[in-house]
């Protein structure tokens, strides 16, 4: 790989670390309530799903763990840290699975993600506090999950289209 093309992916890898991030911050200062304690729009997903699609797993999966790293020693805790990474994993590996047997475009494989990572943070909660209470939230998990991901995913639909015509893959 020539090193202008190598610097240029790096580049724009990093300009996608920064996006993501700045979306994680937006999402933390907007006030959203959705019926469930701690509960996100999931905006920062968009750039996750688009890396996927555009620059493939690795790269993917990179920005997400450092996105999630650096926002959590940024603006949460650990046990924020904790919660997003198990939700990320667990959504990651889904929405791969999914692009891998190509069985849905990219705002299902997002919506696939959304539910996933709702799910596997859910999971992370009944083990810590040891009850299966909070399965009561699974509903409102799942139609916010399902609604998220369809919206990042169409914006990631959409800026793709402004990526290829910008070559900046």
């Amino acid at each position: 790989m020539d090193t202008s093309i190598k610097i240029k992916r790096i580049s724009v890898l990093g300009l996608l670390l920064c996006y993501a991030m700045i979306l994680t911050y937006i999402e933390s200062i907007i006030p959203f309530f959705g019926g469930v304690p701690g509960m996100k729009l999931g905006l920062p997903n968009m750039v996750i799903v688009l890396l996927l699609f555009c620059y493939g797993e690795f790269e993917g999966i990179i920005i997400n763990v450092l996105r999630i790293i650096l926002t959590g020693f940024l603006f949460g805790t650990l046990f924020g840290i904790m919660f997003s990474i198990s939700g990320a994993v667990i959504s990651f590996i889904t929405m791969v699975i999914i692009k891998r047997l190509d069985l849905l475009d990219i705002k299902g494989v997002s919506i696939c993600g959304g539910l996933a990572h709702n799910l596997g943070q859910l999971l992370i909660a009944i083990f810590i506090v040891k009850t299966s209470g909070i399965m009561f939230y699974l509903p409102l998990l799942l139609i916010a999950g399902a609604l998220t991901g369809f919206l990042n995913g169409f914006i990631a639909n959409a800026m793709i289209g402004y990526i290829k015509n910008s070559k900046l893959l």
